[in-house]
């Protein structure tokens, strides 16, 4: 993020930054909710995996909405910036890119969270046949390739490619679940 452009974009719209934010937070909160709620729909399934999936779901929402404090903290950050002479924006740009590199590291491990948690209930769901077979190894298959290459992107920062094709399968894949968890 470009962040002698992005501050001046913040602080002139504070409203859309304070939103987006606010839609985040709730989006955490979601996952928490659904994380317990498919707890007490599955582990009588299996107790320790509906544990490892709540334990995982819940600990990912819960760094990412922790992570936020600090990135609200951009939105203070932006507004001095707007208010200060050249000398100090060098500052607060170094200051922005803290809060930035701190909220990389932290979603980085939060995903990590995000793969376990996706593979306990695809396994789940895989051995005891609650939902069609094809789609808890699709579920599987999309989370080790999420966790793999986001283990070989944190080694390797110019190969996001793994990664990316994992996120894009575990798309699908929760929405093919929620699918059938709404309609069958």
């Amino acid at each position: 993020m470009d962040l002698e452009d992005q501050l001046p974009k913040i602080n002139k719209d504070h409203k859309k930054f304070k939103i987006s934010f606010v839609l985040i937070l709730l989006e955490h909160f979601g996952i928490i909710t659904i994380a317990i709620t498919l707890f007490i729909a599955f582990n009588s399934y299996c107790l320790t995996l509906g544990i490892i999936w709540l334990i995982a779901r819940i600990g990912e929402a819960l760094i990412q909405i922790y992570d936020k404090k600090s990135y609200w903290g951009l939105l203070n950050i932006a507004i001095k910036y707007s208010n200060t002479s050249d000398e100090e924006k060098s500052t607060l740009i170094d200051l922005g890119s803290s809060v930035l590199k701190t909220k990389e590291v932290r979603f980085l491990v939060a995903q990590i969270f995000f793969s376990v948690g996706t593979l306990a209930y695809s396994i789940l769901f895989v051995t005891f046949r609650v939902v069609p077979i094809i789609i808890g190894w699709f579920g599987i298959i999309a989370s080790v390739l999420y966790g793999l290459g986001n283990g070989i992107f944190q080694i390797k920062h110019d190969f996001k490619v793994l990664w990316n094709i994992g996120g894009l399968l575990i798309l699908l894949f929760e929405i093919v679940l929620g699918g059938w968890l709404l309609f069958f």
